[in-house]
């Protein structure tokens, strides 16, 4: 447990060697101060909030990928917004996750067969309830435009990796490159030969996130080798979970002490998943230890606190509320410049 007077110290050493926020900073400018600088930031989680941050309790509050819940999760205080985008049949950057519009809208067939002015036409959906809302589907443009300035953006992207030069090039052109994350899966040194090309191709002055699966990963050399190659600002890591296995206890090969030390050597954050995948185990991406085990088994200290303490500083989630309430009850949230601070809880000790 970080005590507040902890959190007050380290956070008046680091206005002593950052500045203050001044009062024209931008939100995001002040979330990607923390983003670029893991080593100062190490009593802080950040909070992802997975396609968008549509879900609060288990309950789809609005549809996936959607402004509203942009907006949702901007107002909870989460820093980045994870999104998810694809191309219509015209060329035309979308946010949507799936390859067919059946699931997320009023529409269906596939993305790709669409033109932009006809995937306008159809009404985002929230999932389980089925209730159709008047939001459009929209442009990877639109999307930027409605964060620009208050959170970080990441994007997932569901095409090919030749396909993120024209992404940052619409970031650039709004001005906002640099809030925008964007990711790659890394498996061997010639995927990361591949990946780097294509990356170098674009030039600097955006995120880059590598991802790495213990599934062809079990150790933190390869880690180091991916530092090396592209000097990230977090790595982003997966503990996949069979059906039948149970919680795990360590975190998997992934979330070692050795790669807690390599994270410090390269300032870089470790980004850990809890958010849910349909028809899949719970905690599918986090050996278990899943929003599902936070939320319906009242167990937030078993997800985000195990992750928090083994060296996450950056939690991709369904369910940002829920993270980001326990933990800045629990001290692992510094307040950036225009909150106010939780009251401490009366009995920590009663907190899952």
């Amino acid at each position: 447990m970080r005590t507040t007077w902890l959190n007050l110290l380290l956070t008046a050493a680091l206005v002593l060697f950052t500045g203050s926020a001044s009062a024209g900073e931008t939100r995001a400018r002040q979330i990607l101060d923390r983003f670029e600088h893991a080593n100062q930031w190490r009593d802080h989680v950040m909070v992802a909030a997975h396609r968008a941050g549509s879900m609060q309790a288990r309950k789809t509050l609005y549809a996936e990928n959607s402004i509203a819940a942009v907006e949702a999760s901007i107002a909870l205080g989460a820093e980045i917004v994870e999104v998810d985008v694809r191309r219509s049949k015209d060329g035309e950057f979308v946010v949507m996750h799936d390859s067919w519009l059946d699931r997320t809208t009023n529409c269906k067939g596939e993305v790709v067969k669409r033109t932009l002015a006809e995937l306008k036409t159809c009404r985002l959906v929230i999932e389980g309830t089925g209730a159709v809302t008047d939001e459009p589907v929209s442009t990877l443009r639109e999307m930027l435009v409605a964060t620009k300035d208050r959170i970080l953006i990441n994007i997932d992207n569901k095409l090919d990796v030749d396909s993120l030069a024209g992404m940052i090039a619409v970031a650039r052109d709004l001005g906002m490159a640099e809030q925008v994350i964007v990711k790659e899966n890394l498996w061997n040194p010639a995927r990361i030969t591949t990946v780097k090309a294509a990356i170098g191709a674009i030039g600097s002055g955006f995120q880059f996130m590598p991802i790495i699966a213990d599934d062809a990963v079990r150790d933190a050399g390869f880690a180091e080798k991916v530092s090396g190659a592209f000097s990230p600002r977090a790595v982003e890591m997966i503990n996949w979970r069979a059906g039948a296995e149970a919680l795990t206890d360590t975190g998997g090969p992934l979330f070692s002490p050795r790669m807690r030390a390599a994270a410090i050597r390269g300032d870089w954050h470790i980004w850990a998943n809890t958010y849910a995948i349909v028809n899949k185990p719970g905690g599918f991406l986090a050996g278990g230890r899943g929003d599902e085990l936070a939320v319906l088994a009242s167990l937030p200290r078993e997800t985000y606190g195990f992750w928090a303490e083994r060296g996450a500083t950056i939690i991709q989630t369904d369910e940002p509320k829920a993270a980001i309430d326990w933990l800045a009850a629990n001290g692992y949230r510094v307040p950036y410049s225009d909150e106010v601070r939780p009251a401490e809880p009366a009995n920590t000790a009663s907190i899952n």
